[in-house]
This record gives structure tokens, C-alpha cells and sequence, in this order.
């Protein structure tokens, strides 16, 4: 919202209006709500707040609190970022202005430089500073490798020194300030490591997920002509040995016909996963870790830049086919993503935090390695697969090691809806150990039924007339259930958070429930690689939250919904999702293509910084994000958005999946189809499609 039109009382009037909430209460106002704690969700709660215990210990405890931070960061910019950038290390304070900016391609060139003139360097903000402040012996990551049982830690001060040893062994063999070095390395403790070491001496890093192509590694290769690649010889994800210097292999080959030699290839050795002596090698450009990085020294002067200098590449996919490399820089890049996860975390120094990304998208950048870092935070870095060796690891890791705040993809929430909870079973037999059971849905048969159940879960004596509709009598002697997330207790979780996409409420409501136990808040991210942190997000504790909505913007950001032609729309309504104003996260360039940069990012609507999501406002001022606006399916003239498809199909009991594309239809010009994954057990039938079908009817075309 523009600094001049804020609004506030219509802004935040929801929130506003019901700020004191009384401990235990239901149904407010004709409203149905829930306070954290006190009440599971379900799909008759329109908000879920706060409660007073909760919110007397948040960074921020209120909708006043929130509204007072956020108009002073829309109105006064410079001296709100500045205050907070000031409680990091600067060699040199910035001069000048604090934010420097075009936003409009119809006045030049596109511009946005935060703290420019200030020298600063990030690594040594994350470790250095903590380690001075008497952290070093404060456990900065956990390790869990992909088999159980198999981990490792390292304190601040270890990290340090690690760092320290591959900075020095990158500049031993040439690398400079400036230079790029790619990163292809699965979840090891030695790939923030690198990251880290990388931004110690200014060169720019490009991490590649491990497990890209040999093609899209070669892309990146050939495109920022990096001074050396960083990988490992292979990577167990569950039962599968990925052959990673296999793959690096094939895309130096094929850099190299394309004028981009690779002369250094550092490759880790992950005995767990390959052994040294069955990794194809050549002698001469490849070098194991384990035998140069130890003996390197320990210490490694600092490489001072100015905040506007490179920090990264990180490429994502485009339209065109060829990656987009998106380069942030250092300064405000530190500022905004140690900010961020402070306030969307709640962040405490005694908490426990996990994020389930990979480093090699922009979530392990800000919000594995830089952002908890800079405030000294204790990470989990995880190896291997979610669901292995079964769909309870992630909780038995979360109480392996007493996991506080836990940060994940809507994806992974609901495939492990699908692999089966305690709360899913118990809301099917409601009466077990008895005469008789009920069944939520009435219309279901016992044969219906059963096949959600996994055999080895429950022992009967009694087995009813399987094709009998219900109410019927079932006498179970023993129920042993498959409590993949119940049978660990979490009790240690605060905060939960998602990132990736929109989450479904129907996803939302089971995650708050069952993986929260009802009484952890869910930071429900909206932010992208471009931005560098989040923008829309909840603060936990500041406001009642509404399933499936990212709520409010973060500090610093405005949010403008917009029509076709550009005209900002007003209250209630749906468009596209546009930023007005820079922020200190944004990235500044595409490596090598401005022009590309400002054609895809802020020539569609002049003035605005053009996200690409649709996003719709309800009255209350929540924001709901609906997906890429080019996941746009024209039906007869109307646009439906793929992602409210999905999300209808998958709040059905026995969908846990669901994936929507258009296609061409004669008449309608496009019609939808759906793939669909449905819960473990369950059988396709024609009713079940038309009850899949209905359901979209039902909430999504009326």
C-alpha cells in the first residue's frame, strides 16, 4: 500500500476489531474461531488465534505492535532499515542514502541499491561476530545423514575453522573476489561449508541442486564460467545411490565443447553412499577433499566488500528454456533475510530450527544457512529423504533433537497426510475397543473403508458384512494403528512454517492439528527467489491466522493487487500480484541479461515489481495466493486457477494429490484435467471421479 494511502483502520480492521479474544472461546461474533492450544481446527474455524501466553512472548505481540513497525517501515524507510542493518558488523558504514532506486522502466533503467558505500562481509557476520560475542561453543549445525543413526554436529567455532580451511584452499588455487565457484553438493555439513567460505573471500557462489541434470548443470557452467566445481562423488536419498560425480562428469564434458573449461574439480568423498576406490576419476583436475582441505590453516582474513558487491547466483527456471541467473547481492540481502527469520519465527536463542530444503533453491540460501546464522541459531542440516526408512522420520528427528521451529513444503505435508496418521484413522472409527463404531461419513461400506487402514495396523475378532452400509457393529479386540506422526511426541515444536507454494486448508488444518498438536502457529511464507526472504507472511502471535492465507506483508513491503491494465484495485477483490517500492532482499539483476531482467520483471506493469502469482484480498485484508498467473486455465471465458483446482481436489478424504493442467476443448477453448493421487489403499472407482468432480463444482464454479 502506498505510504500516502495506508489505510490502516480498513487494513488491519479485522484484526483490529478483535484483538482481545478471551481464553476458551468458540464462536465469536458470529464467527467461528479457535485459540491456539485450547481447540483443533476444522473446517467450520474461519481463524485460529493467538493465545495470551503465546503472544505476551512473541518479538511481536499485537495488530498495534505490527501496525506501528510496519507504517514506520512504508513511511520511513531509510531510518527503519538502517536501525536494524546497524546491529551488524560494518568495516565501513554507508553513506549517502540508505536506498537508491528506479522502479519505473518508463524513467530508465531499473535500479535498487540498499547500504551502497557500506563494506561489510556476511561470513563474517555469521560466524566471526557469534564466535566474538561467546557463541562459539553454541552448536550451529546438527547433521542427520540419510541412514538412522548416522549424524555429527559442529559448533560455531568448528564451523569457523572448517571455513576457513576450504576459503584458503580457494584461494590457493586462484579464486578472487568475484570469481564464481559452483556448488553441487548434496545435504552435507561441507555444503554451507562452502557456501560460506565462498562469500568469506567475495567470490560468488552458484549452488545447483544435486541432483539436476548433467544438461541443466552444464547450462549454469557454461553461463558464469566458474573457477571450479564443488561436488561429492555420490548421495543415498532413501535406497537410491545417486552418482553425482557421474553427473558432473558429463556436464563439464559438454561446458567444455561449449567454451567453458572446468581446470579444478573438488569432490568430497561420502563413504556412506561410494567409496573412493569405485568413483571414476581424472587425474589432474579432480581433487579429493578429505586429502588437500585439512591441511590448510585455520584462520583466513576476511575479504571486505561493499554491500552492493555479489553474493550469489542462483538459477531458476524461464519461459525461454534457457535458466535465469538471479544474482543477489550482499548487504541488504544479510539485513532483510536475518530480519525476516527472526519475526516470522519468533525467533529465540534457545530454539531448535529445522527447514527441510535442499540449499540449492533460494529456502536453504536465506533460511538454512544465511538468515538463521546471522542470528546465531542452531540449524538441522538433513541428508537424506523425508519418508526414509519410513514416514516418521521427520518427527524422529524432530525429537531426536528437540526441534523447535520446523519449516516445510506443502508438498511434503501432504504426502505424509497420505502415508497416514493416528488423527486420520481415529476420525474414521470413532468408538474402538467397543460394541460399535461410527464412521464420520455414513455412505462409506466397511470394504470402503478398509483399504485405508493398513493391514498390519489393527487385529479384529468380529469382521462385519464388509458391504453393509453404516451404522454397523464392530468388535475390535486390538487396534494398532501406524501412528507415523503420533507416535513421536514433538513436544518440543513452537512454530511451524510452509514455503514453496500455497498451502491447502484442508493441508493446513492437518498440519496444525495433528503435526502441532493445535497449539503451534503456522508461518505460512509467500516470497520467491527474487525477493531473497519472505514478503507475505504471518508473524506468530501478532493476529489470528486464517487457514491457507499468508495474512499481511512483511516489513517494508507493499502489496498491490492489480487489474489487467495495471490499476491498482482496492478492498475485496483478485489480480495480479505486484510490489510497490523496493526492499533490501530483492535481487538486483539477471548474471549477464538486464534488458531480460527488466522485461520479465517490471515491464508488464510499469511501477511495480511483477511477481507473476495471482493473489486475491478478502475483506478482512488477508491475502491468498493462487499460483502462477500463467497456471491460469481459460474455461468458456472464465479464469480458474490451477492451484484453487488442486486445493478443492485434495480437501476430498480420499484424494492426497493432485496435479491441474488446461487442454484444448472445441468448444469451451480449454477445459481442465486433472492427475490425481489418491490416499494409500483407496481404489479408483467412477464414483469416486464423480465425487472428485463435484467437489471442484462445489468450490471452485459456484
Amino acid at each position: 500500500m502506498a505510504s500516502s494511502n495506508l489505510r490502516t483502520n480498513n487494513f488491519l480492521r479485522h484484526v483490529e476489531s478483535m484483538k482481545e479474544i478471551p481464553s476458551g472461546a468458540g464462536h465469536i461474533s458470529g464467527l467461528n474461531a479457535v485459540v491456539l492450544g485450547e481447540a483443533l481446527a476444522t473446517e467450520e474455524n474461519d481463524l485460529v488465534f493467538p493465545n495470551k501466553e503465546f503472544a505476551s512472548q512473541a518479538h511481536v505481540q499485537s495488530p498495534e505492535q505490527y501496525l506501528e513497525m510496519y507504517k514506520r517501515s512504508i513511511e520511513d524507510p531509510a531510518g527503519f532499515w538502517s536501525e536494524i542493518a546497524s546491529e551488524f558488523y560494518w568495516k565501513q558504514k554507508w553513506g549517502g542514502k540508505v536506498c537508491d532506486e528506479n522502479f519505473d522502466v518508463r524513467k530508465g533503467n531499473i535500479k535498487i541499491e540498499w547500504f551502497k558505500g557500506g563494506i561489510t562481509n556476511i561470513c563474517y557476520n555469521c560466524l566471526d561476530r557469534n564466535v566474538e560475542a561467546g557463541l562459539g561453543n553454541k552448536i550451529a549445525i546438527y547433521w542427520e545423514g540419510n541412514e538412522p543413526g548416522l549424524d555429527g554436529t559442529l559448533t560455531y567455532a568448528q564451523l569457523l575453522d572448517q571455513v576457513c580451511q576450504v576459503a584458503n584452499y580457494l584461494k590457493d588455487i586462484g579464486v578472487k573476489k568475484g570469481d564464481a565457484v559452483i556448488i553441487y553438493l548434496p545435504m552435507l555439513m561441507e555444503l554451507p561449508i562452502t557456501m560460506l567460505a565462498c562469500a568469506r573471500i567475495g567470490a560468488v557462489h552458484s549452488v545447483v541442486f544435486a541432483g539436476f541434470s548433467a544438461e541443466s548443470l552444464a547450462q549454469r557452467i557454461i553461463d558464469c564460467k566458474p573457477k571450479v566445481v564443488i561436488t561429492c562423488n555420490a548421495v543415498k536419498r532413501g535406497s537410491k545411490a545417486i552418482h553425482l560425480k557421474d553427473i558432473v562428469d558429463a556436464a563439464i564434458l559438454d561446458s567444455a565443447k561449449n567454451g567453458a573449461s572446468i581446470d579444478v574439480c573438488l569432490t568430497y568423498e561420502n563413504q556412506s553412499a561410494l567409496k573412493r576406490e569405485d568413483t571414476k576419476w581424472q587425474e589432474g583436475r579432480d581433487i579429493w577433499w578429505q586429502d588437500v582441505i585439512p591441511q590448510y590453516p585455520t584462520t583466513c582474513p576476511v575479504e571486505w566488500v561493499d554491500a552492493e558487491d555479489p553474493l550469489f547466483l542462483l538459477y531458476t527456471s524461464g519461459s525461454t528454456g534457457k535458466p535465469k541467473g538471479v544474482l543477489h547481492t550482499t548487504g541488504g540481502y544479510m539485513v532483510y533475510t536475518a530480519t525476516t527469520f527472526k519475526y516470522a519465527f519468533d525467533y529465540k536463542p534457545s530454539d531448535i530450527y529445522w527447514c527441510t530444503a535442499d540449499c540449492g533453491w533460494i529456502t536453504g540460501h536465506s533460511y538454512v544457512t544465511y538468515g538463521p546464522m546471522l542470528n546465531g541459531a542452531t540449524v538441522i542440516v538433513y541428508e537424506g529423504a523425508p519418508n526414509y526408512p519410513d514416514p516418521g522420520r521427520c518427527w524422529d528427528i524432530v525429537d531426536k533433537y528437540k526441534v523447535t521451529l520446523f519449516y516445510t513444503a506443502p508438498t511434503l505435508v501432504r504426502s505424509l497426510m497420505r502415508d497416514g496418521d493416528e488423527a486420520r484413522y481415529l476420525s474414521m472409527l470413532v468408538c474402538v475397543q467397543c460394541s460399535c463404531a461410527s464412521i464420520v461419513n455414513p455412505h462409506f461400506t466397511f470394504s470402503q473403508l478398509l483399504p485405508t487402514v493398513k493391514p498390519e495396523t489393527y487385529k479384529t475378532a468380529d469382521i462385519p458384512d464388509q458391504e453393509s452400509p453404516f451404522p454397523w457393529s464392530l468388535c475390535i479386540t486390538e487396534l494398532m494403528l501406524a501412528p507415523y506422526v503420533t507416535r513421536y511426541t514433538r513436544k518440543t515444536l513452537r512454530v511451524l512454517g510452509s514455503v514453496g507454494e500455497p498451502i491447502n486448508p484442508s493441508a493446513w488444518r492437518w498440519y496444525f492439528n495433528v503435526v502441532g498438536d493445535s497449539r503451534c502457529p503456522i508461518s505460512d511464507t509467500w516470497w520467491q527467489t527474487e525477493t531473497g526472504g519472505f514478503m507475505i507472511t504471518p508473524l506468530p502471535g501478532a493476529w489470528p491466522q486464517k487457514p491457507g492465507s499468508a495474512t499481511f506483508p512483511f516489513f517494508g513491503v507493499q502489496p498491490v493487487i492489480v487489474d489487467e491494465k495495471g490499476v491498482e484495485i482496492e478492498g475485496e477483490c483478485s489480480g495480479y500480484l505486484c510490489i510497490k517500492s523496493s526492499w533490501p532482499g530483492a535481487f538486483r539483476t539477471l548474471y549477464g541479461d538486464h534488458e531480460r531482467y527488466e522485461t520479465t520483471y517490471f515491464k508488464p506493469f510499469a511501477g511495480y515489481y511483477f511477481s507473476g502469482d495471482g493473489c486475491s484480498r478478502d475483506k478482512d485484508g488477508y491475502h491468498w495466493l493462487t499460483g502462477r498467473v500463467d497456471d491460469v486455465i481459460n474455461v468458456s471465458g472464465h479464469r480458474i486457477g490451477t492451484a484453487e483446482v488442486e486445493s478443492a481436489l485434495v480437501s476430498h478424504p480420499q484424494c492426497a494429490e493432485a496435479a491441474v493442467v488446461g487442454v484444448e476443448h472445441e468448444v469451451k477453448g480449454q477445459g481442465i484435467y486433472a492427475f490425481v493421487t489418491l490416499v494409500d489403499g483407496v481404489p479408483y472407482t467412477e464414483e469416486l471421479r464423480k465425487s472428485l468432480i463435484l467437489i471442484v463444482r462445489k468450490q471452485v464454479c459456484t
